[in-house]
């Protein structure tokens, strides 16, 4: 079986641009990847093109080799646009290797620990009184682990200014006020996005009595492993990093200093299943589990469920169908993750469980989306 031809398709659907990689092979077997990369997904889609080059004629079962030389096969090796589309490669290849063979995805991983993967939920009202109430409703319909967004001041109706210090002003007490309207049972986390500094982050934690939350998501930015010793030493509450990571090489230092409590690998940007399945086991070596990133489509969540069920340490995986956008058209993805209450169930059928009209996607084309640019008070640009 060899290689056959290898297309990328950027496709809106809901609210952002899809990037999906189909790759075919000469025996009609084909395999459906995604990539993460989102706002710069033609970045992603050249890629792509290039490796398509190399890969053509080649025998997709040796999908760790291809691997090793999709990401050595330059000089300037890795980096978040190469690695993204490494993993849509290489999610694709193991779902065309298993469709081949009539097995599910994780059976090529290991086999599977579980029979479905749990999910955790993410409110989808500010802090406030509105925030309060949606938890209430979301913990009595049988979410255990509800994820909160950052809250703010009004603005005046600019939604390209933040604040960071009113921000976590503004938060603070509300959180405060939903740990003792749910009770201790529930877990709570909030993601900051990477929009505060060591210093920041740190009166963030102070300003909540311990236990108060169960993880903090991504508080800073990762480039500096010390920043985040640094305020590892400031605060006791659990860190959920990892989302933005493009290699095992940029979790080393996380995984290896105690730096991050849960793992918010993304399988369609850390390098696929051949990358993620070392980190997982890397992580397990650290009693950390996996806490996969899933703000994407189908193809997205097909994988992350096959990850969750060959991996023995996890621990949620985000779901946001419940949100506006994430419902994905059954025309467009005719079959597709279900969502069992607050769960996936593991699907045994062969590949990823995944199919997608090729038709329909070519013709919802791409349309540019940036990502919000906010700014301070004073002018100048802050992190989303």
């Amino acid at each position: 079986m060899k290689i056959s031809d290898i297309k990328a398709y950027i496709t809106w659907q809901g609210t952002r641009n899809l990037l999906m990689v189909k790759v075919e092979s000469d025996e009609g077997w084909y395999g459906w990847g995604e990539s993460g990369v989102s706002s710069r997904e033609l970045g992603v889609q050249g890629a792509v093109r290039h490796f398509r080059e190399f890969l053509l004629g080649r025998d997709p079962m040796r999908i760790g080799a291809l691997w090793q030389e999709m990401y050595r096969g330059q000089y300037f090796e890795g980096g978040r646009v190469l690695t993204g589309a490494i993993s849509a490669i290489d999610i694709a290849l193991h779902d065309l290797v298993a469709k081949s063979l009539g097995v599910p995805v994780y059976q090529l991983l290991g086999g599977k620990h579980r029979d479905f993967v749990p999910c955790f939920v993410t409110a989808r009202n500010a802090p406030g009184p509105e925030m309060i109430e949606e938890a209430k409703r979301l913990v009595s319909q049988g979410w255990s682990v509800v994820r909160t967004g950052i809250g703010h001041p009004p603005t005046g109706g600019d939604a390209s200014f933040f604040e960071p210090r009113e921000s976590i002003a503004f938060t603070a007490p509300w959180l405060v006020e939903l740990r003792e309207a749910v009770g201790r049972a529930p877990v709570l986390g909030i993601d900051y996005h990477h929009r505060l500094s060591v210093a920041e982050a740190a009166s963030f934690c102070q300003m909540m009595p311990s236990g108060t939350l169960d993880f903090l998501e991504e508080p800073i930015r990762d480039e500096t492993p010390e920043a985040y010793e640094a305020l590892r030493r400031m605060t006791d509450m659990p860190f959920a990093i990892g989302e933005e990571f493009a290699s095992k090489w940029q979790f080393l230092p996380y995984v290896e200093r105690g730096l991050t409590n849960y793992a918010r690998i993304d399988v369609c940007n850390v390098g696929g299943f051949t990358e993620a399945m070392k980190v997982a086991g890397w992580c397990e070596a650290h009693y950390i589990d996996l806490m996969p990133h899933n703000p994407l489509g189908p193809v997205s969540t097909a994988a992350c469920v096959h990850l969750g069920a060959a991996a023995p340490n996890f621990a949620w995986l985000e779901e946001r169908s419940p949100e506006p956008g994430f419902d994905f058209s059954s025309e467009v993805f005719p079959m597709q993750p279900k969502l069992e209450g607050t769960r996936r169930p593991v699907p045994d059928g062969p590949g990823l469980g995944i199919e997608v009209n090729e038709e329909l996607i070519r013709e919802e084309t791409f349309k540019f989306w940036e990502s919000p640019h906010l700014s301070r008070r004073d002018g100048s640009h802050t992190n989303w």
